[in-house]
């Protein structure tokens, strides 16, 4: 048995690095270091509550759309306060926009050019998919970049600006639009249906929607040649490569919900294992086991829960925690919310081949369809001179909980607040669950599952099935440690 470091790895927020004993050329087991702690929780500790909405969209600068999100529905729960219509449907469209464009991000710049990668330079598709995709010089770069920085004005009219908007608060949101605003947007969103349906998909977003087996999506890609738009571009480089065979889910899914307005989420809450159970949220609790913080006495609640760390730990080797779901792991993303929503095109993938690599990335780019879709609805839904926040006072003593949906999967902030201050602020992102480390029973998170079995070629220090199984969580290292 050999053992390989792989770190750090590149077009990947934040550090990582993932340690890998091989036996005859394939992973026998990983252990994934989050080598950074940051400290989030406790700078927010003696804080005024509402300092949670400044201080926690830094955590990130890819996803802080959605921790300003998860902070305010906490300060909301708190207050007991309800947005209106107007500012749900705003800050959903934030939310969206943040989340469509980091979709697009990692499949473009993150996840495809592994594919131009020289280990694969004997292949014959290796050229065309080398000068579509290969890293910041490839003619993929010069479609996306304009179309997202064009789709990103979305952000500019509701939100002011991005990273780090203040526009989204506990009551709702802080920018109320015009009705020339409104015209704006819908002018943007149908430029960028134009983009979708052109260059991504190669055909309207609502036939993708409607996409509803594994054998429908081949019969689609077969229509016309791989090169016609990147989503059959990939499926036919993943059918080459058998991205369905590699990284394969274990455990459970889970879902938050995403996008609430109108009283009832764009995709639904609960768990999925073979079928949809509902979500006990009061079940989650942190191991801290395998990572370098301060023993405790089992798996702690959030709203309970510490973050004090202990670089003395020798049984540790990860800053992050090891989140469970009632004692199990639990895979978070796109793949994820289709398969608790009930997608039928993501349930017969992961009926014929489980979780896996080809499944994460077309849940991915399925769900950059359906939330268009779903964004053209909520533009139209907007009613300019209508109230978009309401206004409540913060409570001297309460507690809270903020559970949304980033790109990458379920996010929940918990908080309790004692004598008008901050006592206990605990974040669990979605890369926490994906790549925790082992828990006090030694099970391997989800990551760490699904490196086993991968392929080593000879002579690789940087294996391609790795890095291909690590980008297709879509890891943001930078949210997983506070």
């Amino acid at each position: 048995m050999t053992r390989l470091i792989v770190g750090p790895f590149n077009r990947v927020e934040g550090d990582l690095e993932v340690k890998l004993d091989i036996e005859d050329g394939r992973v026998e087991t990983a252990r994934v270091n989050s080598p950074l702690y940051r400290g989030f929780e406790r700078i927010l500790t003696g804080k005024p509550p509402a300092d949670a909405l400044v201080y926690a969209p830094r955590i990130c600068g890819i996803c802080s759309v959605s921790q300003s999100v998860a902070a305010a529905k906490a300060l909301a729960e708190a207050q007991g306060v309800v947005m209106p219509p107007n500012g749900e449907l705003a800050v959903d469209l934030v939310h969206a926009t943040e989340n469509v464009a980091d979709h697009l991000t990692h499949f473009y710049l993150f996840f495809m050019p592994d594919f131009a990668r020289d280990v694969y330079r004997d292949e014959a598709w290796h050229l065309a998919a080398h000068e579509r995709f290969v890293a910041l010089k490839g003619t993929a770069s010069q479609d996306i970049l304009p179309a997202r920085a064009q789709f990103m004005h979305l952000m500019g009219i509701l939100a002011g600006k991005w990273p780090h908007t203040l526009s989204v608060q506990p009551g709702g949101s802080t920018r109320a639009v015009s009705s020339g605003e409104v015209a704006r947007m819908a002018a943007i969103l149908s430029s960028f249906r134009r983009f979708l349906e052109r260059t991504l998909f190669g055909d309207s977003l609502e036939r993708i929607a409607s996409l509803s087996s594994a054998a429908e999506l081949e019969a689609w890609a077969s229509e016309k040649r791989p090169e016609s738009s990147d989503f059959r571009h990939f499926l036919s480089l993943s059918e080459k490569l058998g991205l369905n065979r590699l990284g394969p889910s274990s455990g459970e899914f889970m879902s938050f919900g995403a996008y609430g307005a109108g009283g009832r989420p764009l995709f639904a809450q609960g768990v999925f294992n073979n079928d949809v159970e509902a979500l006990d949220s009061s079940a989650i609790a942190e191991d801290v086991s395998h990572a370098w913080y301060k023993a405790s006495e089992g798996a702690m609640p959030p709203l309970t829960g510490e973050t004090l760390p202990d670089v003395e730990r020798s049984d540790a080797y990860s800053w992050c925690k090891a989140p469970r779901l009632g004692g199990e792991i639990a895979e978070v993303g796109a793949l994820s919310r289709q398969l608790v929503d009930g997608h039928p095109l993501i349930r017969d993938l992961a009926a014929r081949d489980g979780g896996n690599v080809h499944a994460r990335v077309v849940a991915r780019l399925l769900e950059v369809a359906l939330v268009t879709i779903a964004m053209e609805g909520w533009v139209d839904g907007l009613r300019p001179g209508e109230r978009f926040i309401d206004h409540s006072k913060m409570p001297d003593d309460g507690e809270g909980a903020g559970l949304t949906e980033a790109a990458r999967g379920s996010l929940g902030h918990w908080l309790k607040i004692e004598n008008g201050r901050i006592a206990n602020y605990q974040i669990i992102a979605p890369t926490t669950w994906n790549f925790s480390p082992r828990d006090a029973n030694g099970i391997p998170g989800p990551l760490e599952q699904a490196l086993e079995g991968a392929p080593v070629r000879q002579g690789e220090t940087e294996p391609v099935a790795v890095q291909h199984i690590v980008r297709s969580f879509d890891p943001c290292l930078v949210c997983t440690v506070h």
